[in-house]
C-alpha cells in the first residue's frame, strides 16, 4: 500500500559544530517521503515556490515519490535557518520565512483520496482536519504537531486528535498537551483525547510506543558521530509509517517492527547534513542496521 504525506517542503540553512549547510532541501514532508520510500510507495502533497529547482524534484522522483500533489506557485519557497549547540541537544531558530507556505491549502488529488495510510505532517491543525475531510476513510492516520500549535491552536488541534489513530510527538509536547509534568499521567491524558496509540519521541533516549495493551520501548541507535539532527523525527515517522504501509498491517508486532524501522532511518539521517545520508542509502544497509539493532537489544528470559 502507498502512504500519503501532507507537510512542508523547504530550504534549510543549518549550522552545527561540524559545519554549516546553507539552502539545502528540507521540510517535514521531504524527510518523511525519502525515508518512507525505502519501504513503500509515497504520495506527496506540499507547496513550493517558483524558485524550487528541478534538481530538488529529482531527489524525490529518484526515490519513486509521486509528485502530482506537489503544488508550485509564484513566489519563494519556505525557508528556515537554525543553529545547534555543541552537544546537539539544543537548537536555536535563526530565521523563518514562510513565503508560499503561509497560504498553503492542501489539495488532495482524487486518486490520492483513497490512500489507506495517511501522515499529517507538522502543519496547522485546521489544515490537518481539512485534509481528513478530503480523504476517504484511511485505514491508518498518523499525525505530528508541535508546541506552537498546542499552545496557540489548542481547540483546532483537539478536534484533529479526535480523528486520528497515531500521534507522534516528543515527551515535552506530550506533557504540554496533557497539562502535567508527570509523564505516565500525561500519556494517559493524551490517549484520552482520541489517538489510540501514542508514539513518544525522547531524543537520544529513543521512543516509547503506548496504546491499549501495548507498551514498547526502543532505544536510540548509537551513532558514532552526529552531524545534523535536523529531520530525525520526520525520518522516524517516514520509516515507521512506510513500514506499516508496505506491510499493510498495524498489529502490535508490526507496530514494534515499524518503531525499529523508524529509529533506524532516524539514525541514518543524522549522519550527514540534510537529506544527504538518506538519499544515498541502500536497502541492504537498512536491513543490516535493523538486524544490528535486534542483536543489541535482544536478551533471554530470566
Amino acid at each position: 500500500m502507498s502512504v500519503l504525506v501532507v507537510g512542508s517542503v523547504a530550504f534549510d540553512s543549518i549550522k552545527t559544530p561540524f559545519g554549516d549547510a546553507p539552502e539545502i532541501l528540507g521540510g517535514s514532508a521531504s524527510y518523511f517521503s525519502v525515508a518512507a520510500s525505502y519501504f513503500t510507495e509515497v504520495r506527496l502533497v506540499a507547496v513550493v515556490g517558483s524558485d524550487f529547482p528541478e534538481s530538488n524534484l529529482q531527489v524525490f522522483s529518484s526515490k519513486g515519490v509521486d509528485l502530482r500533489g506537489l503544488e508550485r506557485v509564484p513566489g519563494k519557497t519556505f525557508r528556515w535557518a537554525g543553529e545547534y549547540s555543541r552537544n546537539m541537544n539544543y537548537r536555536t531558530t535563526l530565521d523563518t520565512q514562510l513565503n508560499v507556505f503561509a497560504d498553503f491549502s492542501p489539495k488532495i488529488p482524487p486518486d490520492y483520496a483513497r490512500s489507506e495510510y495517511l501522515f499529517l505532517g507538522n502543519i496547522h491543525p485546521g489544515l490537518q482536519s481539512n485534509v481528513l475531510q478530503q480523504v476517504h476513510r484511511p485505514r491508518l492516520v498518523a499525525c505530528d504537531t508541535m508546541n506552537y500549535w498546542i499552545s496557540g491552536e489548542r481547540a483546532a488541534l483537539l478536534e484533529t486528535l479526535k480523528q486520528i489513530d497515531i500521534l507522534i510527538i516528543n515527551d515535552q509536547e506530550t506533557c504540554e498537551l496533557a497539562g502535567t509534568e508527570v509523564l505516565p499521567e500525561a500519556i494517559r491524558k493524551v490517549l484520552a483525547l482520541g489517538p489510540r496509540i501514542l508514539v513518544m519521541k525522547r531524543g537520544e533516549n529513543g521512543i516509547c510506543l503506548v496504546g491499549p495493551g501495548m507498551r514498547f520501548f526502543v532505544p536510540a541507535f548509537p551513532v558514532e558521530e552526529v552531524m545534523d539532527p535536523t529531520g530525525a523525527g520526520d525520518s522516524f515517522a517516514g520509516g515507521f509509517m512506510g513500514y506499516l504501509a508496505g506491510a499493510d498491517t498495524d498489529d502490535f508486532e508490526s507496530l514494534k517492527k515499524a518503531a525499529v524501522c523508524g529509529s533506524v532511518m532516524a539514525s541514518f539521517c543524522v549522519e550527514k547534513f540534510g537529506l544527504n545520508r538518506l538519499t544515498e542509502l541502500t536497502f541492504p544497509e537498512i536491513t543490516e542496521r535493523y538486524h544490528e539493532f535486534h542483536r543489541m537489544t535482544q536478551f533471554a528470559e530470566l
